[in-house]
């Protein structure tokens, strides 16, 4: 278990802990639950939690007794049974499910809306029948009063499904060309749908007519959005008789009251990400919604952020368990995200023992890498001595390497450098014994690497008289970062002086340095004065020392110039007679046998 407090505000994360190998058998996941102490305090709310690569969608059921869920791959669903916390059974499906919804009370009636157009039904035992659509469904609604089923998606058609006399009648024609999602509303079972437009269209299931017709397109762009492009409906939830959200593609959820065609509130996630998810929390006035990245929760009549959570994966969906705090999130990862939120509300009945254990069992780290097994590559098994136990059981392959047996990477190292302790004990008390002599004088040892660059910086560094102190922080900074140790001790480093760049620079850095101390010096031997005005027609001291410098320097980059010339005219006269004297040697060919 991990606790963390975003906003003040205590967020249980029950999947964190220590994470154990897949290719660990049963017997020796319970020998291990019963010797190490992390995984007995790890939290496994519900036994096999998880789906093989991702999970798509999440219901409960509404007598409270089952959770279900599907996912892939391969495409399937799982059902469990919260009171024995474990899984109750598993079905493979035909097509990834799109979305389903749980009709009866159990989970003896059920109804799957697959990607390829085909309607499921499964009772207890089984699927009981399918059919197919006319165009690819997206989101589905059952009006419980009329046994009705509405399908939504590629076509400005709502088809439906009686169930109780098992045929389709006449669909509902809409305004627009797609429609994305639908709902109910629980109270008065007004029959809502977003389409592709930005627009939400309500019907009433009695008389099969259009009611009212909302634009949340133009509505969702306000002073504080960021709208790009035309926002389509991704997401709608029924509160209660009147109060309704709307979900963006672009980001932003709207508030209506049924009776105004203006949103109450106007919430941005500020991600530009659609909409996949609204639930409401009754006890706290509370939102959640959820987009692929984050899950904000924040207050319904202010929009004032409560707290958020941001797991690693993207969100699918988004399902918190009826009058409770435990929440859940089929994400694209295997494991389906769990989170208990104290102050949303109490744990279910079912894991009432979860109000006790969040405070006995925080943890602020989760390891992420088995504890009990090393990573070893190829090379360390050769040093090791290990090879010979590639393909065997003792080395499970991953990645580039294989995971072992902590215990046996540690007997099979001190069977490998059984002198290891040894050399680490004589490192300890050497560092010991360095750190007693701090107190005496130490000689400063040039180093192998750039002795004349090294020696230069000490100089500059133990001058910091006068006006050299910048200087000297420079050339203390050079010698004690760590981030250029290696330019004293890695060759690769070393300054390379019959270079041709150095060459040629040096005698500029030759002039320079004679420069300065000729200024040192006589700043040294007299007091700096205020600078008269010189008189007219009188040549300067200085204009003639520093002429005599330029010609010094000027004669010297010559006489640089002149020598590189003429090695490598030296160097091109020796490649050519080299070049002349392997054209003009004989080769010899030896003849095969039988020519």
């Amino acid at each position: 278990m991990q606790v963390s407090t975003p906003n003040n505000v205590k967020i249980y994360n029950l999947i964190a802990g220590k994470t154990l190998p897949e290719w660990l058998t049963d017997r020796k996941r319970r020998d291990l639950q019963k010797k190490d102490a992390d995984i007995q305090r790890r939290i496994q709310l519900i036994q096999d939690f998880e789906m093989p690569a991702v999970s798509n969608c999440i219901r409960s059921s509404r007598d409270g007794r089952y959770l279900m869920v599907t996912g892939t791959y391969k495409p399937r669903v799982r059902c469990y049974e919260v009171g024995q916390m474990s899984m109750k059974f598993e079905r493979g499906l035909d097509a990834e499910v799109v979305t389903f919804d749980i009709l009866s009370e159990d989970y003896s009636k059920i109804v799957f809306l697959h990607c390829d157009r085909y309607v499921e039904f499964h009772a207890q035992y089984g699927r009981y029948y399918r059919t197919r659509i006319p165009k690819v469904g997206r989101d589905f609604s059952f009006h419980y009063p009329s046994c009705d089923l509405y399908f939504v998606g590629a076509s400005r058609e709502v088809y439906r499904l009686n169930l109780e006399q098992g045929r389709f009648l006449n669909p509902l024609v809409t305004n627009a060309i797609e429609s994305n999602v639908c709902d109910i509303n629980p109270v008065h079972h007004l029959f809502a749908c977003g389409t592709v437009e930005g627009r939400i269209e309500c019907w009433d299931p009695r008389v099969r007519n259009r009611v009212g017709e909302l634009d949340c397109a133009l509505s969702s762009i306000t002073d504080d959005t960021m709208v790009e492009g035309l926002p389509a409906i991704s997401s709608l939830k029924f509160k209660d008789g009147l109060t309704m959200a709307v979900g963006t593609s672009t980001g932003q959820i709207l508030l209506y009251d049924i009776r105004s065609n203006r949103p109450t509130l106007v919430k941005d996630h500020h991600y530009g990400l659609p909409i996949n998810s609204i639930e409401f929390n009754n006890q706290q006035d509370l939102v959640l919604s959820t987009d692929s990245k984050i899950l904000k929760i924040w207050n319904k009549n202010t929009g004032k952020a409560y707290t958020s959570i941001e797991p690693e994966s993207e969100i699918n969906q988004l399902h918190v368990w009826p009058d409770s705090g435990l929440v859940f999130m089929a994400n694209e990862a295997p494991k389906v995200l769990t989170y208990f939120i104290p102050s949303l509300g109490p744990a279910p009945k079912w894991c009432s023992f979860m109000d006790n254990l969040t405070e006995e069992l925080e943890e602020m780290e989760s390891p992420t890498v088995y504890d009990d097994y090393k990573f070893v590559t190829d090379k360390d098994l050769e040093n090791l001595g290990l090879a010979h136990l590639i393909g065997s059981p003792l080395l499970r392959a991953y990645m580039h390497g294989y995971f072992m047996d902590i215990r046996l990477y540690q007997k099979a190292k001190t069977i490998a450098e059984p002198f290891a302790y040894e050399e680490y004990r004589k490192n300890k008390i050497r560092q010991k014994i360095e750190e007693t002599r701090d107190s005496r004088v130490k000689t400063k040892k040039l180093p192998k690497v750039n002795r004349d660059l090294a020696q230069k910086l000490i100089e500059e560094e133990d001058n910091i008289e006068g006006g050299k102190k910048k200087k000297a922080k420079e050339a203390s900074s050079l010698l004690h970062d760590a981030r250029f140790s290696a330019l004293f001790s890695n060759p690769e480093f070393q300054v390379d002086t019959e270079a041709e760049e150095f060459r040629l620079l040096n005698p500029v850095l030759k002039q320079k340095k004679k420069k300065r101390e000729e200024r040192d010096q006589l700043r040294d031997q007299f007091q700096e004065v205020e600078e008269q005005e010189e008189v007219e027609g009188r040549g300067s001291d200085g204009d003639s020392s520093s002429s005599e410098d330029d010609r010094e320097l000027v004669e010297e980059l010559r006489r640089q110039h002149r020598d590189i010339r003429r090695q490598r005219a030296v160097q091109h006269r020796e490649d050519r007679e080299q070049d002349a004297a392997a054209r003009l040697t004989p080769k010899f060919y030896e003849l095969k046998q039988g020519e």
